[in-house]
């Protein structure tokens, strides 16, 4: 990497910092809050790597923030250990066929497959934890308010909706039997070396299901209302590094490589999508950035952008919306010297 552009390129970053603030923006954005926020936040900070190696950090890379949609992808990846184990044999499959506890049971809910759950596609019927999956109603949903609608086939309708990300995560919560955090921990951060200081929560008591007669509280795909994936920027940089070496760590698979090409393919409806990872594939969401990138992204300006072309992880916590991360992009692609 050049220094001189590199360094630049920290400079874009550090003057770029999100205004995101839990007390005044959180449920005007998103409506009643459900679960836990932290009081603070750490200001901007990140990460990027090449080749394995960190090339430049900046900020405080230990906090353990909220990353509000990131943990999207982590939940997609969860999905993928309970295909490797044979939990899921199919993702084409009913999750009806699997998860027995009324919310697949009526003839809408019943047709949706594990994949319309990835791709955002279901179009799941309900309610869940106090919230409705028709987004409607300012008190509940604040600024991200839908009007009503019709509802459309599973499969045929994209719409990027927590209510039912938290049903697919209820679901698979169901299907391992056991916490969501604990599979992730033990299958996928302690392999990779990750700290014991982050932590994945739902909406304490509000969400806890009879998981085989115990309490396990269910988590959530983000931070809209509440709870999370908290993670600092160091542990998401180990993780993105798994996910661009096609799941391997070391001598280790952790994470099917084809489960990550299946992940990373666009989904038939919506924006530039996969299994719960934004793509660049149309070149949309980054100009400056190759069309084999792609990111887990989240609210506040929270991200783990991938480049495979040049083996490059960037973790940015905090970041300032429009354009700020195509600047970054730009920045940091301009700095790379040779492959």
């Amino acid at each position: 990497m050049d220094p001189t552009k590199l360094q630049q390129a920290i400079d874009f970053a550090q003057a770029n910092g999100a205004t995101w603030d839990f007390d005044k923006d959180q449920i005007r954005t998103f409506g009643a809050v459900l679960g836990p926020l932290p009081k603070q936040r750490a200001a901007t900070n990140g990460v990027i790597l090449r080749h394995g190696y960190i090339v430049a950090e900046f900020g405080d890379t230990k906090t353990n923030d909220p990353v509000y949609s990131v943990a999207k992808s982590f939940l997609s990846t969860v999905c993928s250990i309970a295909v490797a184990r044979g939990l899921i044999k199919d993702v084409n499959d009913p999750v009806a066929k699997y998860i027995h506890d009324g919310g697949y049971a009526s003839p809408h809910n019943a047709k949706i497959t594990w994949k319309n759950h990835l791709q955002q596609t279901s179009e799941w019927e309900g309610a869940l934890w106090g919230k409705n999956a028709d987004f409607v109603g300012v008190e509940q949903f604040g600024n991200g308010k839908r009007e009503p609608r019709a509802i459309q086939e599973p499969g045929s309708y994209y719409e990027y909706n927590d209510v039912r990300i938290n049903r697919f995560s209820l679901s698979l919560l169901r299907l391992f039997g056991e916490a969501l955090p604990d599979v992730l921990k033990k299958n996928i951060m302690d392999p990779i070396g990750a700290s014991h200081e982050w932590g994945w929560h739902g909406y304490g008591d509000k969400s806890k299901a009879d998981i085989n007669g115990h309490q396990i509280e269910s988590v959530s795909g983000g931070t809209r209302w509440g709870g999370g994936l908290w993670i600092n920027s160091e542990d998401l940089a180990r993780f993105g590094l798994l996910i661009l070496n096609h799941g391997k760590w070391g001598t280790q698979q952790i994470v099917s490589a084809k489960w990550l090409d299946e992940a990373v393919t666009p989904s038939e409806h919506g924006p530039d999508y996969g299994y719960l990872w934004w793509l660049n594939t149309k070149q949309k969401q980054w100009p400056s950035g190759p069309p084999s990138s792609f990111a887990a992204i989240g609210n506040g300006g929270n991200i783990v952008w991938i480049d495979p072309q040049h083996d490059i992880v960037f973790v940015w916590h905090w970041h300032k919306g429009g354009g700020a991360m195509d600047g970054m992009v730009q920045r940091i692609t301009a700095a790379v010297v040779g492959d």
